[in-house]
């Protein structure tokens, strides 16, 4: 097998949710550079004809179909618009996410909890088991779940959305283990703090900047496309022997101890 082969998505159908900003374009614009058809998925119009526009100034092929996926009644119409654009479904990333809440779980409005819990997991987990069987039916798949660090620790401010990311988790896992049989590959990937608008607030100030990457060995946060390569990896033939795992992509945060210079 060629190098290039690898990292080939070329004949590939993938259905990027959350996928207009940060993250979920990063990971768009990578699949499509690979040689991937994309959709462009998000709760805005203009956005996802944007990022298509982009993606095909670039030579990619990209269709945009607007989604709130956290409205469960949307995600049938998103599957069947997919459907219709691409005539399948070979790869699914579940990117969309929401955090309405800071402060500690205690203290959390039912609603917001709620909207955390439905948005992150529940549309997650009915998204993959509307996308899923097609896959296997079809030979296989690879479903990618971008989850959090926030789900591997304890925290103050952001503890119910780190519950959510956990839960994906085992969503995954859980997946991995119903579907391999079937050819149909299941993974979570859990950044810290990436340059999105997402977590301006934490990287925007820089003394809030300096606090966030003391435990940081590398001594900064993430860009985008850093997570982009891990997708592109899980998705094509240089991850077809990885399923129900978690890939962390922290800069060592989760594995260093905070610097006191």
């Amino acid at each position: 097998m060629a190098a290039s082969d690898l990292f080939d998505l070329s004949g590939k159908c993938a259905l990027v949710t959350g996928s207009t900003r940060g993250i979920g374009r990063a990971i768009a614009e990578a699949f499509a550079a690979h040689g991937a058809r994309v959709v462009v998925s998000s709760r805005k119009a203009p956005k996802c004809d944007e990022v298509v526009a982009a993606i095909r100034a670039k030579g990619g092929d990209a269709v945009a179909i607007p989604c709130d996926v956290s409205k469960l009644e949307n995600l049938d119409p998103l599957v069947a618009a997919t459907m219709a654009a691409l005539g399948r479904i070979d790869i699914l990333v579940c990117n969309a996410a929401v955090n309405p809440h800071f402060g500690p779980i205690g203290g959390i409005p039912e609603d917001a909890y709620d909207r955390i819990m439905g948005t992150n997991v529940k549309n997650n987990l009915w998204l993959c088991n509307k996308v899923i069987p097609g896959m296997a039916e079809r030979g296989g798949g690879a479903v990618i779940i971008v989850s959090s660090v926030a789900g591997l620790k304890g925290n103050d401010m952001i503890g119910t959305y780190g519950i959510s990311k956990a839960a994906d988790f085992q969503i995954a896992r859980n997946l991995a283990v119903e579907w391999g049989r079937q050819n149909v590959r299941v993974n979570c990937i859990a950044p810290a703090i990436i340059r999105t608008d997402f977590a301006r607030a934490l990287w925007e100030n820089p003394e809030t900047y300096r606090l966030a990457v003391k435990s940081y060995p590398l001594g900064r946060i993430g860009e985008p496309d850093e997570i982009a390569g891990a997708a592109v990896f899980l998705a094509a033939k240089a991850g077809s022997f990885v399923t129900g795992q978690t890939i962390v992509i922290d800069g060592g945060a989760t594995v260093g101890w905070t610097r006191f210079d």
